[in-house]
């Protein structure tokens, strides 16, 4: 059996529907992070409520800097790689970069690192401490090529944006 993003709740996997999910994420996410300061339990929360929530996905979590390296944080899915080196692989790279990637197909990647052999395509999302400087990144995997989009990667963004404020 194929899955693809139209088996879903939201029907399609069309700009509006994507913006709907975002939208209703955004809002639940508010609510969960609501006067909470604890690294560990929003990024708990973040990462099951977006794993549970968005299609497609076969891992959503979080991996945060130490020195040069980024460590595993709380996620959804299998077992991950524990320590990336800064530079390595698309959460590492995304670190250095200090942007988000959208990688359609993790084969092309160089230097992909496969935690899973299943995960197709990445999104991954630089996460800021209250200094503006990078702590840490939210990665999502899909076991289907090109799953991830520029709607997505926005998408996430705006939910990290709200996880931020609760670092300040």
């Amino acid at each position: 059996m194929t899955f693809t993003l139209s088996d879903t709740a939201y029907g399609t996997d069309t700009p509006a529907a994507k913006l709907a999910m975002f939208d209703d994420l955004r809002s639940q996410l508010t609510g969960l992070v609501h006067g909470e300061r604890d690294l560990i339990a929003n990024t708990a929360n973040f990462s099951s409520l977006v794993f549970n929530s968005m299609p497609g996905l076969n891992w959503a979590g979080f991996y945060f800097l130490k020195g040069d390296e980024l460590v595993l944080g709380p996620f959804q899915g299998k077992p991950a790689c524990i320590r990336i080196k800064k530079g390595r692989g698309v959460c590492g790279t995304t670190v250095v970069e200090g942007k988000s990637i959208v990688v359609p197909d993790v084969h092309e990647f160089p230097g992909h690192i496969a935690c899973d052999v299943n995960s197709r395509s990445e999104l991954v999302v630089p996460v800021r401490g209250a200094g503006g400087e990078i702590v840490g990144v939210f990665d999502l995997d899909s076991p289907l090529p090109n799953r991830f989009d520029q709607t997505d990667a926005d998408g996430i963004e705006m939910l990290v944006k709200i996880l931020e404020a609760t670092l300040a």
